[in-house]
Order: structure tokens, then sequence, then C-alpha cells
């Protein structure tokens, strides 16, 4: 399924792979430059999909040799002689796609090959797990634009990293490798070039074989934390387990969980 096709030949691709939802950013000519209107059409898809039980988890990825190569510069220097508000109005949307990803009761995988560039590097960091190739080149490239991050770039950084590893990646906007922000944290698994999205697939559908609501839960008890003092972290965590442990999913898991330990009967 294709959705919006804007004059830069950006589109955006949906599709099912069983209980998984794969997103595909399709403009290969271009590296997977965006345009704002895939910034809306994706958050119509991700809220679709997180109201439907049937879609277990996410995929993101690029078409072809990259992930997203960002914004689409020309049109940022269109932009410059149109009003404020309506790049305001491109941000604003670009961030309801962001918050999408994170408001989703499901776990969402970026997989990356190639370039992760400005808000293609933002856009994966609000995903929830991260798997790149060996060769991945993530690049926060606003600063060579004399420009500031979008996406959650900053915030996502700065919750991950100490502020020295952050304002380097911000400030100095070099090329940074897989391997290195694995080794952060950052980035979940690096494997071999080609492979991204047949790993992410993989571990999709096995997270998709979870329980739902307790996944979801997770998710949420992950991304308020930082938020929240450590007494409200505690009691959220204590309503999210009293909520899972009454709930169907819980009482078939402790079932399998103690069929498999009793003895067999002889």
């Amino acid at each position: 399924m294709s959705l919006e096709e804007p004059s830069n030949g950006a589109r955006l691709l949906s599709r099912r792979e069983g209980a998984v939802l794969v997103l595909t950013i399709s403009n290969p000519a271009a590296r997977n430059a965006m345009h704002p209107s895939l910034y809306r059409t994706a958050t119509a898809l991700l809220r679709e999909a997180a109201a439907d039980r049937t879609v277990r988890a996410i995929v993101l990825v690029g078409e072809g040799e990259h992930f997203c190569g960002g914004g689409d510069v020309k049109r940022l220097a269109d932009q410059r002689g149109r009003p404020r508000e309506e790049q305001l109005g491109h941000l604003d949307a670009l961030h309801d796609w962001v918050m999408a990803m994170q408001d989703a009761p499901q776990p969402v995988i970026a997989a990356v090959e190639g370039a992760a560039a400005g808000g293609g590097f933002s856009l994966c960091l609000g995903c929830d797990l991260i798997v790149a190739a060996e060769d991945a080149k993530f690049v926060m490239s606003y600063v060579k634009l004399a420009l500031s991050p979008d996406g959650g770039g900053s915030d996502s950084l700065a919750r991950a990293l100490p502020p020295q590893a952050a304002l380097e990646l911000l400030l100095d906007g070099g090329v940074c490798s897989a391997q290195r922000l694995h080794a952060w944290g950052v980035v979940n698994r690096v494997v071999p070039h080609g492979e991204a999205f047949a790993t992410a697939l993989a571990w999709a559908q096995r997270l998709a074989a979870g329980p739902f609501d307790a996944q979801a839960r997770i998710k949420q008890l992950v991304h308020a934390a930082r938020g929240r003092t450590r007494r409200d972290q505690l009691d959220a965590e204590r309503d999210a387990f009293v909520d899972n442990l009454y709930g169907d999913e819980c009482g078939a898991g402790i079932e399998a969980f103690l069929s498999a330990r009793r003895p067999p009967k002889s």
C-alpha cells in the first residue's frame, strides 16, 4: 500500500508481515529524503495500528540502500521564502509522528542500512529498538546547515548519552558508526550489511508473539520514567504490575510456566 506521493517523490509504503506492520520510507533516488506529507501519513498509520490488536509489532525501514537522509534541503531552501507558521506546522506534524511511535502500545524497531542523517537519525532514535548494519552511518547533520535538531534528536541523545557525547554528535555533525552507537547502548544490534531488515523483522515477529498488554505497559513505564520522581515511578510500576497480573495474558503465561515445571505423570 502506498500513501501520499508529493512532488519530491517521497512515499510511505505500508504492508503487513503477519502480526508485524512494516512502514517503508521510499524515495531511494534521494536517499529516502522525506516530505512533510509523510509525517502526517505515518502518524495516521501508527494511530490506526495502535488501536488494532492484530498488529503486535512495527518495523520502520528505508527502501534500498539507505534508511533516511532526513529532510529535503531544496524544500527547506524554498521554505525560507514562505511563512514561518507553515514550517512550524510541518515540524509539529513530524513531532506527532515521533510521539505516535512512542505512544503506540507495540514495540517499534528501526532497521538501518546506509545513511541515517538529520531527521532520519532523529526518527530512528524515536523508535524503541534499533538494528543497524555494520556499515551504517549516523549523522546529526543539522549543524552543517546552521540548524538545530528536530524530530526529538536532541532529547533522545540527551536521554541516552552523557552531555559530552550528545554534544559531540550535535555540535560537530560528524559521522558516527553503528559500532560506536552500539557501544554507547543506543543501537541494540549490529548485523552484516544487507541484513538489518531481516533481523529487525525476525525480532519483531518474536516480540509479536509476546503479551500485548504487558509490553505496552513496559513501554509506558520506560518512556515516562525520566520525567518522574523515584516514588512516582515505583507507583507506576506497582499499578502496571497489578493490571498485568489480573489480565488474561498473564493467567495463560503463568499456567504455561507452571505446566512446564510439573513433573510428568507416572
